[in-house]
């Protein structure tokens, strides 16, 4: 069976985090946005696992309403590297926080640190039978990337063990598969949510080809062994990212990487520090001109939230108008999920919705959307094509500071 699952998001108990995170919102968000399988999150905090000990049916199974969850914890290591570990059982997870305790605080943050390296964390996943593999691998400030040049550097030993990276926001299949060392990888795009907001929650996620919704299942897409795998990874574009391109943290000013070493990393207007962009990591990293792509590697489907799309298409200001929420509920009801609607429902059956929406929704399945890429922390905005304007059709915030907005945005979002 196919499903689609979204492998890393956080609980009320993570820092930045919405209060609205519990498992009973979680699992009615995920079933509206058509998603079959969603992380716990932060399954070694005490007071969150004690939360999902209360809704699981069995020590490997936790189903709430229709949604399945399966138990994921990310941890940030000594060098300020995120690691998602995926773990078969409660009682696994258990054994996990007894080792981590030992090594940091995890009472204080969903997402505890701890003084280990990322070979350390590996052996003890493996011990425990969890997948483990980096998070949002590009991102320039905790990352296995930012910290590293290599897998081997990051893993040592362990390096073997590592089944999968998730890419994040910023980064794409065109992007990793440039850099050889990752084409054995299974690729997983996750919404590393803080929020159950429409356009938070599975705002990337991964479709699978799986035996059943178990981990046994999930581990044997992720390993791709028998024949399943991964059949679809679904994110943003990476220049929406907010590091997408070397840029100034303060006043956002983008430099190629030639300009920022010229400047020594400093930018010519303000002062303010220019933070590397991933696309430069990423050409700094490759040792292949263009990305090559192994047999096992899915199509990539650049998508934005239903939400925006609408929001986009209408040129409302926010995803919160009356407008954009009846449009939306009316999607989600009539096809069953946003998913759906995004992807496969055909235009001709969507005239029930403004043309505009219509026309904005088949311009992201064509890959035709105009791109103004991000950098320094704030985020990239899509704009329609001309010929399909109306009047605003971006999805960027119309008050020009839209630095200060992104920040706000932010909030629950890497």
């Amino acid at each position: 069976m196919k499903i689609n699952a979204d492998l890393h998001l956080h609980s009320k108990y993570s820092m930045a985090c919405s209060d609205r995170m519990e498992l009973p919102t979680m699992a009615v968000e995920a079933a509206k946005k058509g998603i079959d399988l969603l992380a716990t999150g932060d399954c070694i905090h005490p007071k969150w696992l004690e939360e999902i000990k209360r809704a699981a049916i069995d020590d490997e199974t936790i189903k709430v309403q229709n949604t399945d969850f399966i138990l994921t914890t990310e941890i940030e290591d000594k060098f300020r590297v995120h690691h998602l570990l995926i773990l078969p059982s409660i009682s696994k997870a258990e054994e996990l926080a007894v080792e981590m305790e030992k090594h940091g605080d995890i009472k204080t943050d969903g997402r505890p640190t701890v003084r280990m390296e990322g070979c350390e964390l590996a052996e003890v996943a493996k011990d425990i039978g969890a997948l483990i593999g980096p998070c949002h691998a590009f991102t320039p400030w905790t990352s296995m990337y930012a910290a590293h040049d290599s897998l081997q550097s990051c893993y040592g030993d362990m390096t073997g063990y590592i089944s999968f990276v998730e890419l994040g926001l910023s980064a794409d299949s065109d992007y990793a598969d440039r850099i050889s060392e990752l084409h054995r990888l299974t690729f997983l795009t996750n919404s590393d949510a803080h929020s159950p907001m429409v356009n938070k929650l599975a705002r990337e996620f991964t479709q699978l080809e799986v035996p059943e919704v178990t981990f046994e299942g999930l581990e044997k897409a992720i390993m791709r062994k028998e024949g399943y795998g991964p059949t679809l990874n679904v994110g943003f574009y990476p220049q929406e990212g907010k590091y997408n391109e070397s840029a100034c943290i303060k006043c956002f000013t983008h430099y190629t990487m030639q300009e920022s070493v010229s400047l020594n990393w400093k930018c010519s207007k303000c002062r303010g520090q220019i933070k590397k962009g991933v696309k430069d990591r990423v050409n700094e990293l490759a040792d292949l001109p263009e990305p090559l792509h192994p047999d096992h590697r899915p199509p990539y489907v650049h998508l934005a939230p239903l939400s925006e799309v609408i929001m986009m298409a209408l040129g409302h200001a926010s995803i919160n108008t009356k407008g954009v929420q009846t449009a939306w509920n009316s999607l989600v009801e009539r096809f069953g999920s946003e998913v759906k609607a995004l992807l496969d429902v055909p235009a001709e059956n969507m005239g029930f919705v403004d043309r505009k929406i219509v026309n904005a929704i088949m311009t992201f399945r064509n890959e035709e959307i105009i791109i103004h890429p991000g950098g320094g922390g704030q985020y990239g905005w899509l704009e329609l094509p001309a010929d399909r304007k109306d009047h605003h059709t971006s999805s960027r915030p119309e008050n020009e500071h839209a630095g200060k907005k992104d920040k706000q945005r932010s909030l629950f979002d890497f």
